[in-house]
Parts: structure tokens; sequence; C-alpha cells
């Protein structure tokens, strides 16, 4: 049913090619630059939120780029003023489609803090300038290239359309939005890396197919009335009762406990003949069956998961995070079905995920004629994004890791996707041979994770019928390679080459899957450390912690006792630098304190500090708004989660991750009184924080036990006077 996947570079290119169509410098922002190309039009226009820079590191240069390597004329639309349609006409009419990206981040999380306090800068806009695109800016500017062009056909993609392909819960208005896709109007959705999707859509649009009919497509979602006929709809549009948690058919969800000797294998079968318990007239001539009750017969390419509806989810909680878990134990290329979900009387359809890219095709994406610098015409304005991975390199993509409050996995996928090692080696001296500023430091070798190059599952088969959704949590699969040792030969490599002084590795480190090689720490502190290495535990408590699906502290641990052993047989200084969340689903209070005792204990003064974010999709966030836990079955008895969603707690506890700032110590004062920890109040070593004033709480605490005369009172409060004066 789905089209196999082609070899990227194995359609013909399209029809300029064979008039001298060549690489342009930069693909152009404007006409006259489309004049200096002897381009009358442009075959497909890429609107971004983001300053245009031509490096692998930014979404609009790699589709730009890609989509110019297949023979078509590609120019580039950034930051357009959205107030009108007209800079959506600067380059003219497009003879394909529209494709729109709000940029490298989410255009909200880019807009505004944790706390929803707008922020006053823009990595992505040259001059770090605010304000340079709009909130919920892929709705907005589709709607703008529809305005601008009516008939043209515009494709969605990039992190903010690829996390809002369902119904989501938005922390900026705590309200469900609908999916992305009947709010924007757009024609089709590219969700995850979408390489594949946008040059098999662009080579069938070329060819004069209607974007309407291309609904074959892995890693696409589209608007739908009804189900075909032929289809197979499996009813998961209400919560389990607890009855069914003991029914005799097999757990629909799969077991994601590393106890599971097979670790991934799918047990999501049973031998019951198919038995159709409804049939919706909403669904054509689909049959349906109840979620519960899949066949071992069943197709994957003919069956749809029907979630529950967008209106369905806005009102019951339940019923949201019950499909965040549905949704999720469906993200495995290898046995993901379609999934529908109802908005009004039309369907959200979603194709299964887009196949991995080979490692050959993963080259050509990176390898593909960059400059590797900004357009000139934003001059000498720096762009903050740019140049802090102007020198970095990245080798892979995805991550199994499966943080619940991260998206990576969602949308990159948690099959890993490494280049060649020839192919990064060829990227370093690139920026050698080319970049006048190279001083000769490379400023990281990684991706979304430091240490995941090249690592995947020993066995395909159990690698495709898996549906955990971590393969490291809550212990590392045994079909999980765990082997550095390319990673440790390609860090060799690199380093001998000539001209290159320093490598630096900057991305996240997985420290638990690291200390199953030794060796590779060993390399990475010895060669590869500036000072200091940065990693996340995110937290101290195992409560919090299997919210988070990370591991316990005892990991840390291990890596810290290696990381200082080695440092110290290289002769180097060199000390951790620990990252943690505040206010994560599932933390208490109490956590956070212990939290705070830890850092003290440890000596560690955080100066910059990162509170919770309900972001689109994520499991955490299903947690913060429903209170409930998706990472196990949901029912009308299913655990609640502590969520920490006041403004007061959520300040309080960011403030015990900064104990040591004098300006969060009166609210930890107050709040240690009544959590009945005034213990933790004085001078003593053991105290989180002072008495209010330093030594003045001293005198207070002097006379607490016996009742003043007038005149050592008169002297008390003179002394206060002075006290406060002197400082």
């Amino acid at each position: 049913m789905y089209s196999l996947p082609k070899n990227l570079y194995s359609y013909s290119k399209f029809w300029p090619s064979k008039k001298g169509l060549v690489p342009a410098q930069l693909l152009p922002m404007s006409r006259e630059e489309m004049d200096d190309l002897a381009w009358d039009s442009c075959d497909i226009i890429i609107i971004t939120g983001d300053a245009y820079v031509d490096h692998p590191s930014f979404g609009m240069a790699i589709i730009g780029r890609l989509l110019e390597s297949q023979g078509f004329r590609v120019g580039i639309i950034s930051q357009p003023d959205w107030h009108s349609a007209a800079d959506f006409r600067k380059l003219g009419r497009p003879n394909l489609f529209f494709a729109v990206a709000s940029g490298n981040m989410d255009s909200m999380v880019n807009h505004y803090t944790a706390e929803k306090k707008p922020r006053s800068d823009d990595a992505y806009t040259a001059g770090g300038m605010a304000g340079k695109r709009p909130d919920r800016a892929t709705t907005v500017y589709t709607q703008r290239a529809k305005e601008a062009f009516k008939g043209i056909p515009v494709i969605i993609g990039g992190i903010e359309a690829s996390l809002r392909r369902i119904a989501q819960y938005d922390h900026w208005s705590q309200t469900i939005r609908r999916s992305i896709l009947p709010d924007s109007k757009a024609d089709l959705l590219l969700f995850g890396n979408a390489e594949r999707a946008v040059v098999e859509v662009a080579h069938r649009i070329a060819a004069g197919e209607n974007i309407k009919k291309m609904t074959n497509i892995r890693g696409t979602a589209f608007m739908r009335q009804g189900i075909p006929a032929g289809w197979t709809v499996l009813d998961s549009s209400e919560i389990d009762d607890d009855k069914s948690l003991k029914h005799p058919y097999a757990d629909p969800y799969a077991d994601t406990s590393a106890k599971n000797s097979q670790g991934c294998a799918d047990k999501n079968n049973s031998n019951n003949p198919i038995k159709t318990l409804k049939i919706d007239p909403n669904q054509g001539a689909a049959q349906v069956i109840d979620f519960n009750q899949r066949t071992k017969g069943l197709k994957r390419e003919t069956s749809v998961i029907r979630l529950p509806s967008f209106e369905q989810v806005a009102i019951d909680k339940y019923l949201y995070a019950h499909t965040s878990r549905v949704f999720h134990l469906e993200t495995n290329p290898g046995n993901a079905r379609a999934l529908v979900q109802r908005h009004g009387n039309r369907d959200v359809w979603l194709n299964p995920p887009p196949i991995p890219l080979t490692m050959e095709e993963f080259d050509s994406v990176f390898e593909l004629p960059y400059t590797r610098q900004p357009h000139p015409s934003y001059g000498d304005l720096k762009i903050p994004a740019f140049d802090m991975i102007r020198f970095s390199i990245n080798i892979m993509r995805g991550c199994f890791g499966g943080c619940t409050f991260c998206s990576i996995t969602e949308h990159e996928g948690r099959i890993i996707q490494s280049r060649s090692e020839d192919s990064v080696i060829r990227e370093i001296e690139t920026i050698r041979d080319t970049d006048k500023d190279f001083k000769g430091n490379i400023s990281d070798l990684g991706g979304p994770t430091a240490n995941m190059y090249r690592l995947q599952c020993k066995d395909n088969k159990i690698e495709a019928a898996c549906r955990r959704l971590s393969c490291v949590y809550p212990g590392i699969c045994p079909n999980l390679g765990t082997d550095h040792k390319p990673l440790t030969k390609l860090y060799r490599r690199a380093r001998k080459l000539e001209g290159v002084k320093r490598i630096f590795i900057a991305s996240g480190l997985r420290y638990d899957l690291a200390v199953r090689d030794p060796e590779y720490i060993k390399e990475l502190v010895t060669h590869h450390v500036g000072g200091r290495l940065k990693i996340a535990p995110e937290h101290t408590e195992d409560g919090t912690l299997s919210k988070m699906m990370k591991p316990g502290i005892g990991a840390y641990y291990q890596f810290k006792k290696l990381f200082e052993r080695y440092s110290k047989q290289a002769g180097k200084e060199q000390y951790l630098i620990p990252y943690f969340i505040s206010s994560h689903p599932g933390t208490s209070d109490e956590d956070m304190l212990n939290l705070a005792l830890w850092l003290k204990e440890n000596n560690f003064k955080p100066d910059q500090v990162q509170a919770f974010i309900p972001t689109p999709m994520a499991i955490a966030s299903a947690m913060y708004h429903t209170e409930l836990n998706p990472l196990k079955k949901i029912t009308h008895s299913s655990e609640v989660v502590t969520t920490p969603r006041k403004a007061q707690t959520r300040k309080l506890h960011k403030a015990f991750l900064r104990y040591h700032d004098p300006k969060n110590q009166e609210i930890l004062r107050e709040a240690l009184k009544k959590m009945g920890r005034s213990d933790l109040i004085g001078s003593k070593e053991s105290c989180l924080v002072p008495f209010a004033g330093g030594n003045i709480g001293k005198i207070f605490t002097a006379n607490f036990n016996h009742k003043p005369k007038v005149s050592d009172d008169f002297h008390h409060r003179i002394k206060v006077k002075k006290f406060k004066k002197k400082n």
C-alpha cells in the first residue's frame, strides 16, 4: 500500500537539469538573484522563520539543497513580513509548491520562556533580534502563502508541524489545540526527517499528480473524509476499563520493562478471529474492530488505529493521556500502523513514520554543496545559532533514549542514522580548507547525543517488532549494541588531521551508555573535554526520574568515578557540570529539597537552570496536562502524577536549584518552615540557607527563649537598625 523507499538519488532529474542547471552558489532570496541565475521562475519556494544560513544544521538549507540536487529550481523566502501577502509574492508564483516551516524551533518555544514571558532575543535571527516571526509561524505563513497565490499547493514540515500533527496540549494558551493541518489548511504535512517524503512529493507533483491523491507516502499527514474501503479500523477511541486489564486477549500495549528478555518482541497479536464490533457510517466500507482484539493475520498496510477525536480529548483528560500512549507506541517504522483522529466531520490521517536513510544517503545529504555561510544580505550582523554551530559536525541523528520531556524521538525517531567515518572527515577538511576564520578547533562532533553514533539493535527482526519507548530505560536493552569503538576510532582519526588542533565534544552525553565502554570514556576525557563536560542527570530522586524515563543517580556516580580517574591519569583538572530540570511532572517539593541538598553537598551552584516546558506531543506534557501517567495503561483508576503547575510552586522549585542565590533565600526560608525543615535554616554547614539578614538571625535566635527587658529590647532594636544600615 505504501510506496517503497527509493534511494534519494534514483529519481530522474527534473527537466531544467537538461538545460544546464547548475547548483546555485546560494539559493536565491530575491528576483535579482533569480535573474543572475537566468531563472524566470522557481519550481519550489521554501518559506522559513529562520534567517537563511546555507549550512546542514539548518533545515531550510538541507531541504533546499536536496531538492536542488533533484533538478528543481529552489528559492527561499526567509522571515517574511506576515502582516500582508506582499512578501510571499517576492519570488513570484512557484511552478510546483510552497514548502513552509517555522524554522529550527517551534515558534512558541522560540518566543516564550517556561513561565510564558517573552524572550528578548532570537538565536536564529540576524542580530539576535526578537519578533521577526509570528506566533504559530507555520500556520500564519501557510495562510499567507495561500492568499498570495491561490491554487498552489502548500506543504508544511519542520519541528513545529511535526510535533503538532495531532490534537495537542498547548502550554501557552493552556488549551487543547487542533492538529496544525486543519488550522493551517495546508495540503500535506511532512513529519520527522522529511528527505524521502519531500523528494517523492516533488517528483510526483512535477509529473502532474494531484497532491490530494498522494495518500500512500510514509511520514506524511493529510485531511481525509471517511476511511477507504478495504481498510480495517482498530478502534482505540475509548480508554480501557479496569476489567479489560484481565481480558484474555494480548495486551495491546507492549512491555517496556527491561525484565522482558526479548526486550522488543511484538506481543500484540492473538489468534482470535477478527470480530466485527460495529460499522460506523462515517468509516465508509471499512471494517471496525476493537483495539484490544487485534489479530495475527491483520495486515499492517491496510490497518489504521482510530484515536479519540479532538473533541473528545479536548474535554477528557483520561482520553488525552490514552491517546498519548497509543500514539507513542506506534512510532517504530518497522511495525507502526497508520493513525486517524477525527476533527469535526473530517479525519486527520497519519501514515506510518518514514524509513530511515541509509548511511550512503545520509552522507550525500550532508555533502551537498553548502557554502556553510549566512546569506550575504545580513551583512555583518551575527546570527547566534550559526556562530554556535559554525565549526561543529553533525555525525548522527535520532535518539533511542525516549526521555519523556524531550521531543527528539517524536521528531527524528529512535533508530540512529549515522554518517560514515569518511564523510565526517571530508566535512572537517572542507571547513579547514574553505573557512578563513577556522583556527583549528572543531567545537563538536555529535548530534542529538554525543555517543549514540552507530549504536543499533543487534537483530533487525527484533528492532522491527519492538514497541519499547526507550532502549535504555528502565535498563539498557540486552538487544542494544553498546560498542563505542567506531566512535573512538572516528575521534582518533579526526584529531590526526593536518590543521586540526582540538576537537571538542559538546553534545549531550548518555553517560549510562558510556560506562559500558570505559575505553571510550578514557578517550573522551583525555583528548576531547575542554576542562568542563556537561551532562544531564536531570534529577536525583527516583520518583521524578521514573516519570522522565532517566537512569538513577547511581549511573552518574559510575561515570563520575571513571571521569575523575582518567582526568587524573591525563594530568588534567576537569569538572563535570550536571544539568537539572525543575518542576517536571512527578516532582514534589520534597524531591526538589533533596536535589538542592545534593547540590550543596557536592558543591554545585548552577548558574543556569531549566524549568520544565510542556512542549507539544511530549509524554511529559501529557502528564502535565492530565496528571496521569501515559507510561502505564490508562484507566479511571490510573496513577495520579504530582504535577507542579502553579506559578508559585514552579518558582519555588527553580529556587531550590539556585539555593545559593540570595534572591531565592526568602522564598526558600518560607518553604522550609512550612515543610517542617527549619533545621535547614542557619549558619551550620548542614543548612541550606542562612537566617534572614545573615548574623541578625543569630541575635533573634539568641533571645528567642527569654522575655527581654525594656532596656534589652531597646538595645536589641538599636543593634538591628545599625546592622541593616551597615548592610
